[in-house]
């Protein structure tokens, strides 16, 4: 079974959907929960789901790097293998990921490439898509620029806020985000440089 970490910095409504869809599964397990951000309601989500939660606020470090290298060793003490970034508002440096080659993963609102970096939705609405969705991708030194593992895709409405699309891109999200762990700890994904092989679609 692979060891899954969980960075959040907000309200958690993808790491819940990942622990309960990862409960009945036997080829991954979140095992712990890093949360950046000392009043967020990620961490109360934690409790009720009986995840192992550690609070560590990033303003207590001199240094990114420091940061990272703390953020490293509650992983490592946990045997993490797997790092997920759900709604974590830091970019890790190459300290980090150098730790964890090929091991983390991040969900981003947007089809990437389109749309990276914050208020994706918010841009998807200004630039007038007809269609929108998230992506999961390999995380790498840039702003959501690393290898994509599956996309899903949400019709615009004409009616349409970002608030109302934000939902309904957040439902695939909550099916997307386990579907991939479920994959990539069953062997079923592969990273060739920024080539992601898929032995079965993920969709």
């Amino acid at each position: 079974m692979m060891n899954v970490g969980v960075l959040a910095s907000g309200t958690g409504s993808n790491f819940q959907a990942l622990v309960q869809a990862l409960a009945a599964d036997d080829s991954a397990k979140v095992v712990a929960l890093v949360c950046n951000v000392p009043s967020a309601a990620v961490l109360e989500r934690a409790k009720e789901l009986e995840v192992p939660a550690v609070v560590m606020d990033h303003r207590q470090w001199p240094s990114r790097e420091a940061f990272d290298d703390a953020l490293v060793h509650e992983l490592k003490l946990r045997h993490v293998e797997l790092v997920c970034l759900a709604g974590y508002m830091r970019l890790l440096t190459p300290r980090f990921l150098n730790q964890f080659p090929q091991g983390v993963i991040n969900v981003h609102p947007a089809l990437l490439p389109a749309f990276p970096g914050i208020r994706a939705v918010r841009q998807a609405i200004a630039a007038g898509v007809r269609v929108a969705g998230c992506t999961i991708h390999y995380v790498d030194e840039g702003a959501d620029t690393g290898p994509i593992v599956a996309q899903a895709a949400v019709p615009v409405l004409p009616e349409d806020d970002e608030a109302s699309l934000s939902a309904r891109i957040q439902q695939q999200e909550h099916r997307l985000l386990p579907a991939v762990v479920k994959a990539i700890a069953s062997g079923t994904v592969r990273l060739e440089g920024r080539s992601v092989h898929l032995k079965e679609w993920i969709g």
